[in-house]
């Protein structure tokens, strides 16, 4: 049966590669194999995300204080699920195997991370399904690569390219998507990965099709913003001192990240139990202020259709960055980047109800760059991505906000990785 199997996968390489010999144009073979992991992350983002979408609505009629048992329950089911099925690890590993095993990830602990993050998405963590998406898709990526049996930089590529697929069916921004995956890895300059942007634009574009084909989501902004008319040349220097607010929120979001590992440290209590004792913490968060409890995504389009209080944003900002620090540190699955840009726009609303004359779109986008560039040291992404997120049409000061956000981001990263040295860490 083996046998069988390898045969007809040579026979398929084989007429790929016949059907390519006389090729008069720029793309080559390899142009399908980055649609097709393009099509293949679309499918699976938009699976995923009709589940998630439906244990959230089932989830979220548990009332009142049932959300903390429901949530120490959540994080118990989804420790057992990675204690029998295997640890998928985190964004660190992703980009220490992308950098020093060659692009290999390893696509062995998918279903562990599926079935994880599903639970501890749906029942309200406050991290998205960004990261895990770009676990499975970019290993898909790898697994792909090996059956056609690529090496080097093209493997390393395809994985790039899987990675970009599933950021791109989220944020529903090819351009955006494929410049993340490849800034997120960086060490010092984007351009180290340059041989995978193609690749990973064109999968962007593949599975943004096949995921707004699968889900129905419109073509337009995710949020709708208030509108930002009469820009003018100072609004750039603004942009940076706005930025400075939501870059300071970012360091004090990688502050308390590092003190929540140090209280989940502990090797000798299970991950199950390290995961439910966090259920409890994140659950009574979510109870005293509902608003940070899930991911942000539809949270932050309640927040900016509503009139609060300076004290209750400021305490739901700290509510929220807690929230994500205890969910990202305890083994709980899913990525800070969309609730970076919750954070980020709580700032904002704070900022304003201090500087009620000044343009409340400008505040708004300029803390919410700052703060995920100041924390993922992707301004260049970041800068499109929240140019489709949010509709706004002036991308010019927001790459302002993203830079000082960049340049004053502290010299450790969050992302232990993107040190470029090798660590322990995907073993």
């Amino acid at each position: 049966m083996k046998f069988r199997t390898r045969r007809r996968a040579l026979t398929l390489r084989t007429r790929v590669n016949d059907s390519l010999q006389f090729n008069p144009f720029v793309f080559s073979r390899l142009f399908f194999l980055w649609a097709l992991i393009g099509i293949m992350g679309g499918v699976l983002a938009g699976g995923y995300w009709i589940v998630l979408e439906h244990l959230m609505e089932w989830l979220a009629m548990v009332p009142g204080l049932w959300v903390i048992p429901l949530m120490a329950t959540a994080g118990l089911l989804a420790g057992l699920v990675i204690y029998k099925l295997g640890d998928p690890g985190e964004m660190d590993l992703i980009v220490n195997n992308i950098r020093f095993k060659g692009g290999q990830l390893d696509p062995r602990n998918n279903l562990s991370m599926i079935l994880s993050s599903l639970v501890c998405i749906a029942s309200g963590g406050s991290a998205g399904p960004e990261a895990p998406l770009v676990q499975v898709v970019g290993s898909t990526g790898t697994w792909l690569a090996q059956r056609f049996r690529l090496r080097g930089e093209d493997l390393r590529s395809l994985s790039i390219a899987g990675m970009a697929a599933a950021f791109t069916a989220l944020f529903g921004a090819p351009l955006g998507g494929s410049l993340f995956a490849l800034e997120i890895l960086h060490h010092r300059h984007v351009v180290e990965y340059y041989q995978a942007l193609i690749p990973a634009f064109v999968a962007s574009c593949s599975s943004y099709i096949i995921f707004v084909l699968i889900t129905h989501t419109g073509l337009g902004p995710t949020w709708q913003f208030p509108l930002y008319t009469s820009p003018s040349l100072n609004d750039c220097f603004l942009a940076v001192l706005y930025a400075l607010v939501g870059t300071a929120v970012g360091w004090l979001f990688i502050f308390i990240v590092r003190r929540c590992r140090g209280l989940f440290r502990s090797r000798r209590l299970p991950i199950y139990w390290r995961m439910a004792l966090s259920g409890i913490l994140i659950g009574t968060i979510a109870y005293f202020v509902p608003l940070s409890r899930y991911f942000g995504h539809d949270q932050l389009a309640e927040v900016l259709r509503s009139t609060f209080s300076p004290q209750f944003l400021l305490l739901l900002m700290g509510a929220k960055l807690l929230a994500i620090a205890l969910t990202v540190t305890s083994g709980w699955r899913g990525g800070f980047i969309i609730p970076l840009f919750f954070v980020g726009a709580v700032a904002g609303l704070l900022l304003h109800s201090l500087l009620p004359g000044h343009n409340l779109p400008l505040i708004l986008i300029s803390c919410m760059a700052a703060i995920n560039a100041c924390v993922t040291r992707t301004p260049i992404s970041t800068t499109v991505l929240l140019g489709t997120l949010t509709g706004f049409h002036s991308i010019v000061p927001v790459m302002f906000a993203s830079l000082t956000g960049f340049f004053l981001s502290p010299k450790m990263p969050l992302i232990n990785a993107q040190l470029g040295v090798h660590t322990d860490e995907e073993e």
